[in-house]
């Protein structure tokens, strides 16, 4: 590859690998809600809000719960979910310890909470109720599909309220619902549920110095799109997003992992309908505490009937799987940006691969190579027009030295060889820059993917984090050195030694990058040497043999 080109490429592809959400144009927002002093104002029927004044997390009883994914903590004050515990996946620094995605210890705020409010000061249960219930210990057996936990509030006014939390084996989702009885003798109206994530502003694990990941608040419908906020977006007294929602999800998103109420979850009856007006809440509780959620506006329930409403919640991982099949749009969690429909395609295929391979590492090769094969045409004819400079470099050179006084006869003569030649100078660059959004949707596709989280390959225990032994950076620094060789250098003998040092300067971030990326680039490198030699000495020859040729007749 022609060592200026690879530069050109590198610079080009990196710039808009790490700018590209800063670029990327927000969607815009039709009806919105704004903030006052981390309280939101609403133009619903309602302006009910969960009370957190003097807010703190209170304890009492806890009840654990076991399933085939997860193990979870439900605290019996407010109901709330304290823990969530992924069995399957463990601590970025130990592996034998499960991964917390929700938790209140260590020093750390990440919990599900949900309440009943209205305008009408009517004592209903919220995250600050005490219930109560008949078990502290559930365990999904074997053959067992299903586990319900019901916690009941004390009755007050002739209100009874159960609260119940539903889980599925095999699902990283817990449907939470209320079960509201109404046995007095009037309507009941203006009641609110809201269903909120509370969280600080801590990054979960170690954040890698040259790839940075987002972690905020998050929403999406089919009105109003990717929506991402972060946290010092949220403390804005200005901060705006939609009033009602009708489909989608909010909550947040981490590296590898979400926690999101979903509006309309596969399998599930909408949460949003004509009687039910769903509304987006986002809240400022202190300096650190934030919260994303859903307010529902409940209808009328009517003397001596009762009301029900569900709400799922999806806390694990960002499996490819477990997205699709829980809710539509939930895949948009993997933030691929604007080479969304690069990546998500490229995605799949390397999930096929992995599934007929059973590695990831191996399978990351095998999708660079089957990338490298479509993109076959691009790279041949970006190789055929290098090949063509390179055999006209003599004559360049000449016609330097010829045109040495006259820059503007010098120029005249190039674009004239280029002409009888037959010969496009920018033809080896236009290729590359076409293959630009593919090279970076595979790189948000590789970056963002949880299934290389402690995925061994070789010598490597994690590919999601750098070479322990830098044997592959090291190799793919070697490799873009190599390139360089592939054309002569420029005439001036300190941009040719740049041109040298500059693929190989590029290649030191590679050390800190995931092992997962690095094999991909060197793989792609590689293959892309491969290439460039048959093409050199297979095509190219038959292409100067045709010329000959035709020639001599």
């Amino acid at each position: 590859m022609d060592s200026r080109r690879l530069v050109i490429f590198i610079v080009l592809a990196i710039a808009v690998l790490f700018l590209w959400d800063k670029i990327s144009p927000k969607p815009p927002v039709d009806s919105v809600i704004t903030t006052n002093g981390g309280e939101n104002v609403v133009g619903a029927n309602h302006n009910n809000q969960a009370n957190d004044n003097n807010f703190r997390l209170n304890n009492d009883k806890t009840i654990t719960v076991t399933t085939n994914l997860i193990q979870v903590q439900i605290n019996t004050v407010g109901g709330d979910i304290r823990e969530i515990s992924l069995l399957h996946y463990g601590q970025q620094d130990d592996k034998k310890r499960n991964y917390n995605l929700l938790t209140s210890s260590d020093s750390r705020t990440y919990v599900a909470q949900t309440g009943l409010v209205d305008n009408k000061n009517i004592a209903l249960p919220d995250h600050n109720t005490v219930f109560t219930t008949s078990s502290y210990n559930y365990v999904m057996k074997p053959g067992q599909n299903e586990l319900i936990v019901s916690l009941k509030a004390i009755e007050s006014t002739g209100i009874e309220v159960i609260k119940t939390f539903s889980f599925e084996r095999g699902s990283y989702i817990i449907n939470i619902g209320y079960q509201i009885t109404n046995n007095t003798n009037n309507k009941l109206n203006g009641i609110s549920a809201y269903w909120r994530l509370l969280r600080d502003d801590i990054a979960p694990e170690k954040q890698n110095r040259f790839v940075r990941t987002f972690t905020g608040a998050t929403y999406y419908s089919k009105d109003f799109k990717f929506n991402k906020l972060s946290f010092g977006d949220m403390r804005k007294p200005d901060l705006s997003y939609p009033e009602n929602i009708s489909d989608g999800w909010i909550g947040y998103i981490e590296h590898y992992f979400i926690s999101v109420w979903l509006l309309n979850a596969y399998g599930h009856h909408s949460v949003c309908s004509n009687s039910v007006v769903c509304r987006l809440s986002f809240k400022t509780i202190d300096n650190n505490l934030t919260t994303a959620g859903l307010l529902t506006d409940l209808p009328v329930i009517q003397p001596h009937s009762n009301y029900s409403i569900v709400v799922p919640l999806f806390a694990g991982p960002e499996e490819h799987t477990a997205l699709m099949t829980a809710a539509p749009g939930l895949e948009r969690t993997k933030d691929y940006g604007w080479v969304y429909v690069f990546a998500t395609p490229l995605f799949w295929l390397l999930i096929k691969l992995q599934e007929l391979i059973k590695n990831w590492g191996w399978s990351i090769i095998a999708l660079t190579f089957v990338v490298k094969l479509i993109l076959y045409p691009l790279t041949r004819a970006s190789y055929i027009s290098m090949a063509k400079m390179k055999a006209l470099a003599p004559k360049i050179e000449k016609l330097k030295e010829q045109c040495a006084d006259d820059k503007l006869k010098l120029q005249r003569g190039m674009m004239e060889l280029y002409r009888s030649e037959k010969v496009n100078p920018i033809g080896g660059c236009l290729p590359m820059v076409l293959q630009i959004p593919v090279f970076i949707g595979l790189y948000w596709a590789l970056l963002s993917s949880v299934e290389l989280r402690q995925a061994s390959f070789l010598w490597v225990k994690d590919l999601s984090q750098p070479d322990p032994y830098y044997i592959l950076p090291l190799a793919l620094a070697i490799s873009m050195f190599l390139q360089t060789f592939s054309s002569p250098p420029p005439s001036d003998p300190v941009q040719a030694k740049m041109m040298r040092i500059m693929p190989v300067a590029f290649s030191i971030m590679f050390f800190f990058f995931p092992a997962g990326l690095v094999v991909y680039w060197l793989a792609n490198n590689i293959l892309s040497i491969m290439q460039q030699w048959y093409v050199n000495n297979h095509v190219t020859l038959r292409h100067k043999n045709r010329i000959k040729n035709n020639k001599n007749k």
